[in-house]
């Protein structure tokens, strides 16, 4: 996700529409339009992070459109800011998903409660805020340091280095995910694997298994405690980020 760009897409770039996207970069946010198309909206949607449709009056977009902009906000993780008529932002709202739009405005709008909506989602998106969260327990330091730098930009990263401090931060917090070190001493992996999933407060927490075997007996033991999934430890950074969101893509 990117942190400063937003696209304002609608059928025409009215005054309205002209007015909005010049506050939007008087308040410092890179901008935009972009006609309701799909090949121009695909030109531009790479490196954004916010989305706003404006609808004018009988300008609601195409189901097309709809599906190909569901599709891009799930594997870019964007959010969507809905302006129009009631209406019409019920007919969006029904083809799109909840977690996608992160409000909405009735026209007409207000101007400053608008500006404020996305200078805050911008900050926010600045901070890290709407990143998935990932906690990495293994009990070798530098394995755990080459993990966070992997995944650091991407990601919010957590870490300990044991099955018992793993189980005594999920106490306190949460996480979209648990990448796991199978071999770990005092504590297992499976062990940590049992004690989370018999557990009210986090057995809905994914888990994947980190190991160091990639023999077949060793895999299949992984593979039946049924994690979410599972990765050798001599996975390379790109395959890593890449089999990350791919899970992130299908587990929305």
């Amino acid at each position: 996700m990117s942190n400063g760009r937003m696209i304002v897409i609608g059928e025409k770039e009215s005054f309205i529409v002209r007015v909005l996207i010049s506050k939007a970069q008087d308040a410092g946010v890179g901008c935009e339009f972009v006609p309701c198309v799909i090949d121009d909206i695909a030109k531009k949607i790479e490196g954004t992070s916010l989305i706003t449709l404006y609808m004018d009056d009988d300008s609601m977009p195409h189901e097309d459109v709809l599906h190909f902009l569901t599709d891009k906000m799930s594997e870019l993780e964007l959010k969507m800011i809905i302006i129009g008529e009631q209406r019409d932002i019920q007919k969006v709202e029904s083809h799109i998903q909840k977690e996608f739009i992160y409000t909405t405005f009735a026209r007409p709008v207000d101007n400053a409660r608008y500006i404020d909506t996305v200078t805050d989602f911008i900050k926010k998106a600045s901070s890290g805020e709407f990143k998935k969260s990932i906690l990495v327990v293994d009990d070798d330091p530098s394995y755990l340091g080459l993990v966070r730098e992997w995944l650091k930009d991407t990601y919010k990263v957590f870490m300990v280095n044991s099955g018992l401090q793993a189980i005594k931060w999920l106490g306190k917090n949460t996480v979209d995910l648990i990448l796991l070190d199978h071999e770990m001493p005092v504590t297992s992996g499976p062990q940590v694997l049992e004690m989370l999933r018999s557990d009210e407060e986090t057995r809905n927490i994914p888990v994947m298994f980190l190991t160091g075997k990639s023999d077949k007996e060793s895999v299949m033991k992984v593979v039946a405690l049924k994690p979410e999934g599972y990765f050798l430890k001599t996975i390379q950074k790109e395959e890593l980020l890449e089999n990350l969101k791919e899970f992130f893509i299908m587990h929305k």
